[in-house]
């Protein structure tokens, strides 16, 4: 299956990229970088910056259609950035549209928030995006992974760093019991 990481060039947490993508592959998967423009993508150990990421595809310059799944990994900028690309938030919401799983991880749900795709789904993310996901008329829980399948799509979200285990196994589960295209 082939995988869209959606993130923002100027940083995104770069653990909660780097497992999921070796997860997905380790799983016969085919991840691809996705951006809002070309070049590379910065990675954050936190605060402090790590790696770059090439950029495989643009967001605008690809569709939806040509993914199974999409994952959307966290850090505060990352997320934040998103929710202000139309072009990102119309992506996003397009893996909706199309039934198709989205795992979104950490500060990942604002974005999510932003697509307005939340509302009568139960999500946890990390604890400061509690009020944001219940304005957005979605459900908050303090769970390491959370699926819910109240929606057009399998929905995987997870609090942080320290779920990524759970998370990335949660996904996998679900990837492997919708197949390819949420089939």
């Amino acid at each position: 299956m082939r995988i869209a990481f959606l993130t923002a060039p100027e940083g995104v947490e770069q653990v909660e990229l780097t497992e999921p993508w070796k997860a997905a592959e380790g799983a016969g998967h085919e991840p691809v970088l996705v951006s809002t423009r070309a070049g590379e993508v910065q990675g954050f150990d936190h605060l402090d910056k790590a790696d770059t990421f090439p950029v495989d595809e643009v967001v605008g310059d690809t569709s939806a259609d040509s993914f199974d799944a999409l994952v959307l990994p966290g850090g505060v900028a990352n997320p934040d950035f998103l929710r202000t690309d139309e072009r990102a938030v119309a992506f996003v919401k397009s893996f909706f549209d199309r039934g198709r799983p989205v795992a979104a991880i950490c500060h990942a749900p604002w974005t999510l928030v932003e697509a307005d795709v939340v509302r009568d789904r139960v999500l946890t993310s990390w604890p400061s995006l509690r009020t944001d996901i219940r304005n957005a008329g979605g459900t908050w829980v303090d769970e390491q992974v959370q699926i819910c399948t109240n929606g057009p799509n399998t929905l995987v979200t997870s609090r942080k760093p320290d779920d990524l285990k759970a998370f990335d196994a949660a996904f996998l589960d679900v990837l492997a019991r919708q197949g390819p295209n949420g089939g």
